[in-house]
């Protein structure tokens, strides 16, 4: 290993070729994604929603269950509410 000012060079340089190659499969793989979601969008579906539906699944139940409490009480605040009238 080469040493200069202290820091391992090869050490240094392993740890950003493994950066670099991951950040190589990220971009793959997120391309990938958006394939997908042109595909379903191609098919009918929003990609908008779709991707809301992901987040959506990340969660538990009592996660989601609180995001829909705040909208709720937040669209009342805003009289954006369902069945009533927007101020």
């Amino acid at each position: 290993m080469t040493n200069a000012g202290g820091v391992a060079a090869d050490q240094l340089r392993a740890f950003v070729d493994r950066i670099e190659r991951l950040e190589e499969e990220k971009k793959s793989i997120s391309d990938d994604i958006k394939d997908v979601y042109a595909e379903a969008k191609g098919n009918g579906y929003d990609a908008k929603v779709m991707r809301q539906v992901v987040r959506m699944r990340k969660q538990d139940k009592n996660e989601r269950d609180e995001m829909d409490a705040l909208l709720d009480l937040y669209l009342h605040a805003l009289g954006m509410a369902p069945g009533k009238k927007q101020a």
